[in-house]
């Protein structure tokens, strides 16, 4: 304690700080070691006055080793011999012109006051002031309103003082006050003890000091007191803490985020931040720092090191682990036509929304009243081959096009259909973001993403007015494939309606996974057969077969009649729960290019072969028949027959024809195609040095 009692004073700035503070407010010193409160000071003992001469005149090393060591003069002990400030109260030191804090100006000495001595080179030592009577005198200034204490730093202001002129913390109202005063009871009441104790030594008429009696509230009232002080350390470690996560979060990207909330999504199951950061072009072999494992703040789950393959492994994820290990190519940037051209787009995607009427009477399903069919213009071929190379990079998902090319046969795997006949079927690049569905079928047909979810709303009205026809062929059809791989069992009524609620609510959730119902569905909306040409079995990423996906194979508009709907179908294909959208490229039209095909077509229309039949020349499966539609192949294949233009080729493979027409596309297709088109004829391949030579040489000629 120091000699007004109730605060203490700091050895290097003189800052008087409360008794609860372990620190210095001003300049962060650690409290002296005698400032809590025993009853050794209390004593019957008469202090030595040599040895209090030798302590005023050894030098006080600060314990920061980042502080000068200063030396404690002997001027120094004595409380008189400081100057107070009229502005802010602050004891300044003797040479001190100025306020330290406030920087007001030192009062002039009056006449009165005794000069300097001009012989001896010591100062004179102004009379000594009762301290008791100084303290008395501050605490009627303080009764009087003239000071008001700051709640952050409690320091004294003056009662003028909008703001503390230390910490810069605005004048606390009487609610702040109340508020102070409650939470501080323990430290008022060890001020009012504090404060008995030093009016009892004061008013003494000798010199020694008797201990007052103990008790043990003095004994609680000493740990309350190293109570409040760890509090106060406590709260200086969270300051601190939040500190650093503000600078953290300051150089974090929006790669940085990206990658986060892909490891909390994988945590969480959350599919869509996992496909977000990685078409960012993000690193899946990135490893979690220290600063984003503090960051995130979940210790069980996160550890320095790990990336997003081992978070996949550690919580079990396959269908993320098949995303994250599904190579992307990151040599060019994608470029499709919707890209290039927003405002076309746009207008395409109103023309789809004006496009979409309900149909009348008993089956009120939803449809397209315009057919189009997206082609790749046959102007590529007269591009050179670098841009050629460049284009198909953009525009084409080469991954999904390897692995339905070349790890399993699946489309282009006849010579006959790819080179004489001009049917190679491309990939378009597609988007992940959980509609790839819905995508794939508006890339087939107009060249956009559904982005407006046009494709999905009609998708879930037409399933939500239409229940009851299109749950009965669901049910069927489920019942008949389970018995066909000998699962003889019935399910009832409640677990069918289950099973068709949840259904209908992945039709209306954006972003969500759609099942084989939502592609039967998507076929009597565009009126027109879809074929899916895809993997047939769900792998791990050790290679591992997972299941059997049910997806490849021809989707008939059975419940429209034939006469409503056209017969030229789309095609999509399907690799690790992806769809894209396979086109082919314009090309002539030729009069007989299968046995016993009589197409009657001109030069203007595209007719591509979409085989009907995989690799081994088995018949694709025909979805969602019923009982009296079951048959053998030969039947089946009636049915294709009847629902599109079929022939058979030279080699014996059943094909299903696929025309489109420049000429009778939709303008805005043709328009939206030709801009994005004319980006490439611009680019002029760089020609090497040694022919430039010879052109001159030949214009010199």
């Amino acid at each position: 304690m120091t000699e007004h009692g109730i605060k203490w004073g700091c050895e290097y700035c003189t800052y008087e700080n409360w008794p609860s503070a372990i620190k210095c407010t001003m300049c962060r010193a650690p409290r002296p070691s005698g400032a809590i409160i025993t009853e050794e000071p209390f004593k019957n003992s008469t202090p030595d006055v040599g040895s209090m001469e030798r302590d005023i005149g050894s030098p006080l090393i600060c314990p920061d080793s980042s502080a000068r060591p200063r030396v404690k003069s002997s001027y120094s002990m004595e409380p008189s011999s400081k100057w107070s400030c009229q502005i802010c109260t602050y004891l300044n030191w003797p040479r001190a012109i100025r306020c330290t804090q406030c920087l007001s100006q030192r009062r002039t000495r009056s006449p009165t006051e005794s000069p300097q001595s001009s012989g001896s080179g010591l100062r004179s030592i102004p009379s000594p002031i009762d301290p008791c009577e100084e303290y008395n005198d501050r605490n009627k200034l303080n009764i009087k309103g003239q000071h008001w204490t700051c709640s952050a730093c409690t320091y004294e202001n003056c009662a003028k003082a909008k703001k503390c002129v230390v910490c810069d913390h605005p004048t606390p109202n009487n609610m702040d006050a109340i508020e102070l005063a409650n939470t501080d009871e323990a430290s008022s009441i060890i001020n009012e003890q504090d404060r008995a104790r030093w009016r009892g030594g004061c008013s003494s008429s000798n010199s020694q000091r008797r201990s007052p009696p103990t008790s043990k509230r003095d004994s609680d009232m000493d740990f309350q007191r190293i109570e409040l002080a760890g509090a106060v350390g406590s709260k200086e470690e969270f300051e601190l803490d939040l500190k650093k996560l503000k600078q953290i979060k300051n150089r974090m990207r929006k790669t940085d985020w990206l990658f986060l909330n892909a490891c909390v999504g994988i945590v969480e199951g959350d599919l869509s931040a996992v496909e977000s950061y990685k078409t960012s072009g993000g690193d899946i072999a990135r490893q979690l720092s220290a600063d984003e494992v503090r960051l995130l703040n979940r210790p069980s789950a996160f550890d320095v090191g790990y990336t997003l393959v081992h978070l996949s492994i550690r919580f079990q994820r396959q269908d993320m682990l098949a995303i994250l290990l599904t190579e992307v190519s990151q040599h060019a940037a994608k470029c499709i036509p919707a890209m290039v051209c927003p405002e076309l787009t746009e207008q395409i995607r109103r023309e789809i929304a004006a496009s979409v009427h309900q149909r009348k009477g008993d089956f009120a399903c939803y449809f397209l009243t315009d057919l189009v069919t997206f082609t790749l213009p046959a102007d590529i071929e007269d591009l050179p081959p670098t841009v050629q190379e460049k284009l198909f990079d953009e525009v084409l998902d080469r991954d999904v096009q390897k692995e339905l090319e070349e790890e399993s046969p699946i489309i282009n795997w006849s010579l006959e259909l790819g080179t004489r006949l001009d049917s190679r079927l491309y990939a378009l690049w597609n988007r992940t973001a959980g509609d790839c569905l819905l995508d794939s079928v508006l890339q087939a047909t107009w060249g956009i993403y559904d982005k407006d979810s046009v494709l999905r709303k009609a998708l879930h009205d037409s399933l939500h007015d239409c229940s009851h026809w299109f749950y009965s062929r669901w049910k069927e059809w489920e019942s008949w494939y389970s018995q066909s791989f000998g699962l003889h069992f019935s399910l009832r009524e409640e677990q069918w309606q289950e099973d068709w609620a949840f259904i209908l609510s992945l039709a209306s959730q954006p972003g969500a996974s759609l099942e084989q119902t939502h592609i039967f569905v998507l076929a009597h909306i565009l009126r027109r057969p879809i074929i899916v040409y895809g993997v047939k079995y769900y792998k791990s990423f050790r290679g591992e077969t997972l299941g059997y996906t049910r997806f490849q194979g021809v989707y008939l508009p059975l419940l429209w009649e034939q006469s409503f709907c056209w017969k030229s179908p789309i095609a999509l294909g399907y690799t690790r729960g992806h769809f894209s959208a396979l086109v082919a490229m314009e090309n002539d039209g030729f009069d007989n290019r299968g046995a016993g095909a009589n197409l009657n077509t001109d030069d203007d229309i595209t007719v591509t072969f979409l085989p009907l039949v995989d690799s081994e020349r088995k018949l694709l499966h025909i979805h969602f028949l019923s009982a009296q539609e079951l048959g053998n192949e030969d039947q089946q294949e009636k049915l294709l027959r009847e629902w599109m233009d079929c022939c058979v080729t030279e080699g014996g493979v059943l094909v299903a024809m696929q025309k489109s027409s420049r000429r009778r596309n939709h303008p805005l297709v043709t328009q939206m195609v030709e801009k994005w088109l004319d980006g490439y004829r611009q680019i002029r391949p760089c020609t090497a040095l040694s022919d430039g030579e010879e052109d001159e040489d030949d214009e010199d000629e």
